[in-house]
């Protein structure tokens, strides 16, 4: 290895040894004869002193160092004179004496200085996001992230459920937002989707008697982006067998009790309060209420449920699922599917924080003559029903059982326990508002030759 101690790993204990060091040059400040840097990775800060007589060679390439050069230093552990004592670093009670210097790669002038508390134009932050990643802000979503992410493994792993993949490329069921199609060269014509979610392959999982489903899942959607949008996203997605609603909320209230308590060190109430769709509407004025100043804990979680089955599409005049076509509806409210279909509640359930939705779910239809009258409402012809979804109608003629589930967005639970206001600000590289990457420049134009093995030409908008 090239290094013996990380930046953020020396104290007063280690006062005498002789230590190896790599990292970023965070600051150069020039003292006369003394060269001071404040070394940095990501573990740290660690000060390094140059002496002309105890550092030799060292000293002299010290003078050519600048800020963000990557350099490996060797050198022994000082502790600090008294009263340069630095108490907000946990290395602050040591410096290195360097006796060895090596410059490993120099580096431009940045764009910008890599400091927390600067107001910085988002294109140019996210154009040299390598750059933004080093500020300690940003990397701390990062590890926020990370550790969420163990968090969730080990308290499902404690309930036997599996980690399953699901295809990215995919076939296209477009319901409600839009696909990203992706031309297949081989099948010449034809186009897989991304997956907008899970959905059919995790209930087909069940069918599988798979039992207990999760996964991290990419997923994708094309449309207009908010604050709290991205055409790429990541939903912590889980699918159970043989459950009802009260299974989905008690697991789900002791995850996020979990959540909160490890990374905000915050106790939250359980159970969450429920509120129907119908009262939501009538109380709130909406189906997000935010409780924060009802419940007074800054994370205000509550169930809304009794969601209608369909919507009704005034401009195409016919009905749609207010979820997806999925979803169970009411046991109570089965004899009006075809004779009031407005009157049908659904068996689906939003988990929503602090007025924001964190995460939708429902009881799935896992009956194939059920699942074949709800297409048939929404206006889907059994033609074009066998076309979409025929791989899961078969699978139900297999002994699917009853199943549920629910998903929630990880980037925009991150956003809320960070306190950011994006995002865009918990997602290591993020599309603008315009689904741009300013770093790679992408969407961007494909050869002709890529365009003529797919059998494709491309047809210019024109625009006034």
């Amino acid at each position: 290895m090239l290094r013996t101690h990380t930046c953020g790993q020396l104290n007063a204990a280690d006062a005498g040894k002789k230590v190896t060091l790599c990292g970023w040059v965070a600051k150069r400040r020039d003292h006369g004869k003394l060269i001071f840097i404040d070394l940095r990775d990501r573990y740290g800060y660690t000060q390094v002193v140059f002496i002309p007589k105890e550092s030799g060679e060292a000293h002299k390439l010290a003078s050519d160092l600048r800020n963000e050069f990557v350099v490996k230093l060797t050198g022994t552990v000082n502790k600090r004179p008294s009263g340069t004592i630095n108490a907000k670093l946990p290395t602050g009670e040591v410096e290195i004496l360097a006796q060895e210097l090596e410059i490993l790669n120099r580096s431009n002038n940045p764009p910008f200085a890599i400091e927390n508390d600067l107001e910085l134009n988002e294109e140019i932050r996210l154009k040299y996001r390598y750059l933004d990643l080093r500020r300690t802000k940003v990397f701390n979503n990062l590890v926020l992230r990370s550790n969420l992410y163990k968090i969730i493994r080990n308290y499902l792993s404690g309930f036997e459920f599996l980690e399953c993949e699901t295809p990215i490329l995919t076939k296209s069921t477009p319901e409600g937002a839009r696909d990203y199609l992706v031309p297949s060269r081989v099948s010449n014509g034809q186009f897989f989707a991304l997956p907008q979610s899970p959905q059919l392959f995790k209930q087909i999982l069940m069918v599988a008697g798979i039992d207990k489903y999760y996964q991290i899942a990419k997923c994708f959607r094309d449309e207009d982006l908010r604050a709290d949008r991205q055409p790429e996203f990541t939903q912590l997605d889980i699918e159970m067998s043989f459950i009802n609603e009260e299974d989905i909320f008690t697991l789900a209230e002791g995850l996020m009790k979990l959540i909160l308590k490890e990374l905000k060190g915050v106790d939250i109430l359980t159970p969450f309060p429920r509120i129907t769709y119908k009262e939501a509407l009538e109380k709130y004025g909406c189906d997000k209420p935010d409780l924060r100043s009802e419940l007074k804990n800054d994370f205000a979680f509550c169930w809304v449920v009794d969601f209608p089955l369909f919507k009704f599409n005034a401009e195409e005049k016919r009905w749609e699922s207010e979820h997806h076509p999925f979803t169970a509806p009411a046991q109570d409210d089965l004899e009006n599917l075809e004779r009031a279909p407005e009157k049908v509640r659904s068996r689906s359930y939003d988990l929503v924080l602090n007025g924001m939705e964190l995460g939708s779910g429902s009881v799935r239809i896992h009956c194939p003559e059920l699942q074949e009258r709800i297409f048939k409402i929404i206006g889907l012809e059994k033609e074009e029903t066998y076309k979409r979804f025929g791989f899961l109608l078969e699978a139900f003629q297999f002994g699917a059982p009853p199943h549920g589930g629910v998903a929630f967005g990880l980037d925009r639970l991150l956003t809320i326990i960070s306190g950011e206001s994006s995002i865009r600000e918990v997602i290591t590289f993020p599309k603008t508002s315009t689904t741009f990457c300013p770093l790679t420049n992408a969407p961007s134009d494909v050869g002709e030759k890529q365009l003529q093995e797919l059998g494709l030409t491309i047809k210019r908008k024109i625009t006034a």
